[in-house]
């Protein structure tokens, strides 16, 4: 294939660009070398269990090939696209999500064996994951260990790759796996989960971690193979942190709050682990990047596709086609604050806003202030009752999540609400800002290294930032968000039109690709990155 370069062009070499190359000189001839072999592109395993879109051509049938839960999936498909794209020569591991895929129930056997052959996308198959009717459906700490024995087992002695990049804890074993082999790894950190399991567990679901047993992170000293064998229990978020050879999060401020302990569930040797690997280079936070499609401009699901400069008259359209669509009241004054993400107390946040919710929709009755929610979750039922109690069905609107449905809030509110307790990264707060649809969030995480504060007349910034994760405080940046509202039009226009410019430079996948990129070319070029990782937690002794 043809090389081709990455998007910018600061990195010597490039990951598709590991070559020596010599310079010519007119200088007096030297006696001549025996040349030197070329380094070939290094081969990247990318293993995840969730993505929404396969790059056409990269696989037969690629098109069935979606599943999608959370923000991993986007990632994935941005970055694989990304790695295709430009000719580098990557390779996929997904579950068989067969009831997703639409394989064994509509295609052909034939049809269905040529989908992975010769091509570069390997579907690890088990019981495990055959009929979820979702990336994460069912037992999914048994699908992690069925994904994992498959990867283990077949698709890597099949693809034979130099860097596998493993993501979340459903690949937390590879890690230690690979460092047996020789092989280079990296592993994203998406969220704080520590799924455990035993060795007897381990073995049961088919692997033999024989070889690489001393390298997991056990919660006991793991004296022998025989007493850890059914006991001693096994974290694989720590295993895969302590194993890798580089340690990404999703967003810089996650990164900095794990080793700070501000997400105190990781043992304190494995956070002096990923401190270690950060000051050697080897650990970095890495802000995503909302997919390509979210993009006002040329965004088949709303109602009028406008840019920067015409995002005025298009919003409009978009607002009175989504309170028509959702039974609001019909009002293109209104103000429509938008919720875009699931209904979890433990993480986003919505019990705050039903604290306030009736009162705040009452105070601003004179504006029309209207509620727009497309999300699922435990919490729903709480904002249906509101709703009913208070007969506000024409101000506040609840409704099951559906992908069509969001991009048109997006396009037709006002601002996005994500009032998060942690956030590792998030994505509606960038999507918003794509939209004109300005952030309310609370200052953690990537809601952090992505919203700053409106200040200075609305000159700069992008959104409402509150420090404290309480109720009140959600009130006042709502209270802050609406002192926008009421501001001049022309002033309201300017700080819009300046939001969603800034956005389409600052949250874009090519510059997110650049970081892995730059990542995925020191692993293949430092032959002593290996050894720059941290001896202190090898032990495996350190009681948590």
């Amino acid at each position: 294939m043809k090389t081709q370069t990455l998007p910018h062009s600061t990195l010597e070499p490039t990951i598709l660009q590991l070559v020596n190359t010599n310079s010519k000189t007119t200088h007096k001839p030297r006696p001549k070398r025996k040349k030197k072999k070329p380094a070939s592109r290094p081969r990247i395993l990318f293993l995840t269990p969730e993505i929404s879109q396969v790059p056409s051509g990269m696989c037969n049938g690629s098109e069935h090939i979606r599943a999608k839960a959370g923000g991993m999936a986007d990632i994935s498909a941005s970055l694989i696209s990304q790695l295709y794209g430009q000719d580098a020569d990557v390779h996929l591991a997904i579950p068989h999500y067969r009831n997703l895929f639409k394989s064994n129930q509509e295609d052909s056997a034939d049809e269905q064996n040529s989908l992975t052959s010769n091509s570069r996308v390997y579907l690890a198959e088990d019981n495990a994951f055959h009929q979820h009717v979702s990336a994460y459906h069912g037992d999914l700490h048994a699908a992690s260990l069925a994904f994992q024995r498959e990867i283990i087992n077949h698709i890597i002695p099949s693809v034979k790759p130099d860097i596998v990049h493993c993501n979340d804890w459903m690949t937390g074993l590879i890690p230690a796996a690979c460092k047996k082999l020789g092989i280079k790894t990296i592993f994203t950190i998406h969220n704080i989960h520590r799924e455990r399991t035993t060795l007897a567990e381990i073995q049961n679901f088919g692997i033999d971690p024989s070889e690489y047993w001393q390298n997991l992170y056990y919660d006991y000293a793991n004296y022998s193979f025989d007493e850890s064998y059914h006991h001693n229990t096994i974290d694989m978020l720590s295993s895969a942190i302590i194993n890798a050879d580089y340690v990404t999060t999703v967003s810089p401020t996650f990164l900095q709050e794990i080793i700070q302990g501000i997400h105190g569930e990781l043992p304190d040797s494995v956070k002096s682990d990923l401190y270690t690997k950060i000051d050697a280079g080897y650990a970095k936070g890495i802000l995503n990047a909302p997919d390509p499609s979210y993009a006002p401009n040329h965004d088949e699901a709303i109602a009028q596709t406008y840019t920067c400069d015409t995002h005025n008259e298009g919003k409009r359209v978009n607002k009175s086609i989504l309170q028509e669509q959702l039974g609001l009241r019909i009002n293109n004054e209104a103000p429509i604050l938008f919720w875009p993400s699931r209904l979890d107390p433990t993480q986003k946040g919505c019990q705050l806003l039903t604290d306030i919710l009736f009162q705040t929709i009452s105070d601003y009755d004179d504006v029309g202030l209207q509620l727009v929610i497309v999300g699922d979750g435990s919490f729903k039922d709480h904002f249906h009752d509101i709703v009913e109690m208070h007969q506000i069905y024409d101000r506040v609107a609840v409704r099951d999540f559906d992908e069509s449905l969001s991009r048109l809030a997006f396009a037709g509110s006002n601002f996005v609400l994500m009032p998060s307790s942690f956030e590792p990264c998030g994505l509606p707060q960038m999507i918003g800002a794509f939209y004109g649809t300005l952030p309310i969030v609370h200052n953690t995480g990537g809601l952090h290294d992505t919203v700053e504060m409106l200040e200075n007349e609305y000159t700069e910034g992008n959104g409402i930032v509150f420090d404290h994760f309480d109720s009140n405080s959600l009130r006042w940046a709502i209270d802050r968000a609406m002192d926008f509202y009421r501001a001049p039009d022309d002033t309201k226009q300017t700080t819009i039109t300046r939001v969603m410019s800034e956005a389409n430079l600052r949250f874009n996948d090519k510059v997110m690709f650049q970081e892995y990129a730059d990542a995925y070319t020191k692993l293949a070029s430092d032959k002593s990155a290996r050894n720059q990782t941290i001896k202190s937690a090898r032990t495996r002794t350190t009681n948590q």
